[in-house]
């Protein structure tokens, strides 16, 4: 027979995380735990990581669901497919918790040479909202850490009259040390643009040959995506607009009728491995590039992305080196330096916070 029982557990980040949205000062992620009631040492570990001002969830939501599926332990295989494809985040932590289970609670959740010291993972390196000082400081320090693909959040100019101006300077500085061949530029937006304004930045940011922008406006916004991504001088990346897309027959309107030049995929944010794929799948059948991001999962939630992100071949850089942000994330095995993610056999699971 299987029991469970859930934590909820606040996450401190290092220092302000701006975004366009917003800064974030805290996360909060909620843990999924189920154990076989004759070996009760052997634990498997879900992690629920919905994004507020991304997810479609609430914590009410998520909190009212783990409750449930305590409650009951019997179906939660086939709920993977009813019920829980409304709350993907909870739905990614049933699917973590069940592999984990099956491997006796040991984190090592896909075979890989990933899982052997032998295969890295290449990542960006992310800049985050700051004043400009601050923001050229940490562009200088992913560079210099050895990234080779940087990511700056974009789009204060919603806060800051001059804010895109500012931020295409700390672009322009860095092209005119580093070519296009040396340091590959990214840009997330989170929304931030105008209907209006949009295709003057993305010109802009042609000019500066970044190689792609995160959701340039608000989601949603499925008839200007869709002109933009066809007149866009710059490659532009779903993200916000894959979130709640729960069906494939939604996926594939989106796909077919916004025809975007790249999808970023948050497993945590679109319902888990299984979603994942699926969104793969059908971006492959169309032509349209992909990658996969975390959404600042702690170490439980980034594992499970990053060991099945590893058995993909991808060659192109993830979004998975946001595990270093938080003072309070649980010890693990990854490690994120010079331009990719690790996984050290040799280094042991901190798993303190969930012993009862």
């Amino acid at each position: 027979m299987i029991a469970a029982r859930w934590i909820e557990h606040i996450l401190q980040p290092r220092f302000e995380l701006g975004t366009s949205k917003g800064t974030i000062n805290a996360r909060t992620v909620w843990y999924l735990l189920a154990w076989d009631t004759d070996r009760p040492e052997v634990i498997g570990i879900g992690e629920a990581a919905p994004f507020p001002g991304h997810s479609k969830e609430f914590p009410a939501d998520v909190r009212t669901k783990l409750i449930e599926l305590c409650a009951d332990t019997h179906d939660w295989q086939r709920r993977l497919t009813t019920d829980l494809l409304d709350v993907p985040s909870v739905r990614f932590a049933v699917e973590q918790c069940l592999r984990d289970l099956e491997v006796s609670g040991t984190k090592q959740l896909f075979p890989s040479p990933f899982l052997l010291g032998h295969l890295h993972i290449p990542i960006n390196g992310l800049v985050w909202m700051g004043d400009t000082a601050t923001m050229k400081q940490r562009i200088r320090e992913q560079i210099d850490k050895g990234f080779t693909t940087v990511k700056m959040k974009i789009g204060a100019s919603g806060v800051h009259r001059n804010g895109i101006d500012d931020e295409l300077e700390l672009l322009a500085a860095v092209r005119r040390e580093f070519g296009p061949n040396d340091i590959t530029l990214r840009v997330d937006a989170n929304g931030a643009f105008g209907a209006h304004e949009v295709m003057n930045v993305l010109q802009r940011l042609a000019d500066l040959q970044v190689h792609s922008i995160e959701q340039p406006v608000h989601a949603g916004l499925y008839e200007v995506m869709a002109e933009l991504c066809e007149r866009t001088p710059v490659p532009i990346a779903l993200d916000e607009d894959l979130i709640g897309l729960n069906t494939r027959d939604a996926k594939v309107d989106l796909l077919e009728n916004v025809k975007p030049q790249y999808v970023v995929i948050k497993p945590s944010l679109v319902g888990g491995w299984a979603a994942t794929q699926e969104w793969i799948d059908l971006a492959k059948a169309r032509h349209i590039g992909w990658w996969i991001t975390s959404a600042l999962e702690s170490s439980i939630g980034l594992n499970a992305i990053a060991q099945y992100t590893a058995t993909l071949g991808v060659t192109m850089p993830q979004g998975l080196g946001t595990g270093s942000v938080y003072d309070n994330n649980i010890n693990s095995p990854l490690l994120a330096e010079r331009g990719v993610l690790r996984y050290r056999p040799e280094v042991a699971w901190d798993l303190d916070l969930f012993a009862e």
